[in-house]
């Protein structure tokens, strides 16, 4: 099965703790759904590779850029592909492409216990 509960506590409350940040920073709400769709896809790829039960969330805006970085305790990092081979009928394995095509940047951060794997927004001019 691709998608865990997307119901759960912790995808809620972090998805509600992000829309709160950018709605009190002034962003649109385009920018908010796309923030929130790929803050879900983090903490899905947390649970499901990263093997984390409850992956840290955090939430940073510096200027006019967003950054979302969610923490597991896998090391293994992404690799970052520009044009994968999945099957067009594929279930699953498309989570990190739809970050890469809903933000500016992307990218993971080996930590001393797993990693931090991370994606940025720009606000719009």
């Amino acid at each position: 099965m691709c998608n865990p509960n997307l119901n759960s506590p912790s995808l809620t409350l972090a998805r509600q703790s992000l829309r709160d940040t950018m709605l009190r920073a002034g962003w649109d709400d385009s920018r908010i759904f796309d923030a929130e769709l790929a803050l879900a896809e983090l903490i899905v790829n947390a649970w499901r590779h990263g093997r984390t039960a409850a992956p840290v969330v955090l939430i940073a805006i510096l200027d006019r850029t967003l950054r979302v970085s969610v923490g597991d305790e896998s090391h293994d990092l992404p690799e970052q592909r520009r044009s994968p081979a999945l099957g067009e009928l594929a279930e699953c394995g498309r989570g990190l492409q739809l970050v890469e095509g809903l933000s500016q940047r992307w990218g993971a951060d080996p930590q001393k216990r797993g990693k931090l794997v991370w994606f940025e927004l720009d606000s719009a001019a």
